[in-house]
């Protein structure tokens, strides 16, 4: 197999650390579209974060002065809602914790919210969570609902620092009630295989280009894609040299991977 760059024809793009840091865009994501673009590369927008719908996502690449659709964007939440049917009929009966874009997703494929007597929790991440959300959970989920995690980012990089992610609540839970959620974003399997399905694209072909080394790194490597690293998110160069998981390629923005991209590395 091709070690180059050039041998890369479909991308999966992860968002939070590699297009933007909290609300601040970031450097040469225009550039980098246009260049995928001119290169006829597939691409999909997949990120592990569940609480902006896809409409959100693609707004907000509109103001930074990049024009995408709705079809090359997968959110952990819309990878769930595609995955739950394994686990629930549409019509179950589904307590969330989450974001406008997990419930809109949940909605969508048919599933009943409810806040009490639910067949499935699925829990993302929620900025405003309450204690009482929680308990709630733990009582769900104590009572026998299944527990379903959207993400196991621990962590979430935000303007002003490292944040909780989905992970820590699902930390929380699992602490709560001795029962381990069935994950579906990254690293996980499912997302990876419902974003190649998407993209229509062979796995030999096909790069995850993520900011984080046990999520998107170590998500390719089970998934068996190629993995490219960018340093404008969570992993520093400091971090990246203690790791034994080692991506294909590290770079330090968009802007420095489409140069070595463009001239054939």
């Amino acid at each position: 197999m091709s070690t180059t760059l050039d041998s890369i024809r479909a991308l999966m793009i992860d968002a939070d650390g590699v297009l933007w840091h909290g609300s601040k865009p970031l450097p040469g994501v225009p550039a980098f579209f246009d260049f995928l673009r001119a290169r006829q590369i597939r691409f999909l927008v997949a990120t592990n974060n569940s609480v902006p719908p896809a409409s959100e996502i693609v707004s907000r690449l509109a103001r930074m002065g990049a024009t995408i659709d709705e079809s090359t964007v997968l959110t952990s939440a819309q990878a769930t809602a595609r995955y739950l049917p394994r686990l629930a009929a549409p019509g179950a009966r589904v307590y969330v914790i989450g974001g406008a874009g997990l419930t809109q997703e949940l909605t969508r494929a048919g599933y009943r919210l409810v806040e009490e007597n639910a067949e499935v929790v699925i829990v993302g991440l929620d900025t405003r969570l309450t204690y009482a959300q929680l308990s709630r959970a733990t009582r769900e989920i104590r009572r026998g609902a299944q527990f379903v995690g959207t993400n196991a980012d621990k962590t979430y990089p935000a303007e002003d620092g490292i944040i909780p992610g989905a992970g820590s609540l699902l930390a929380a839970l699992q602490a709560a009630t001795d029962t381990a959620p069935i994950v579906i974003g990254k690293p996980e399997r499912a997302m990876f295989d419902i974003a190649i399905e998407a993209m229509g694209a062979p796995r030999a072909q096909t790069a995850i280009l993520g900011d984080r080394l046990e999520t998107d790194v170590e998500g390719a490597r089970r998934a068996g894609l190629r993995s490219i690293l960018v340093l404008t998110g969570v992993t520093t160069r400091d971090r990246l040299a203690q790791s034994a998981l080692q991506p294909d390629w590290v770079f330090e923005n968009l802007d420095a991977l489409r140069g070595e991209w463009a001239r054939g590395y």
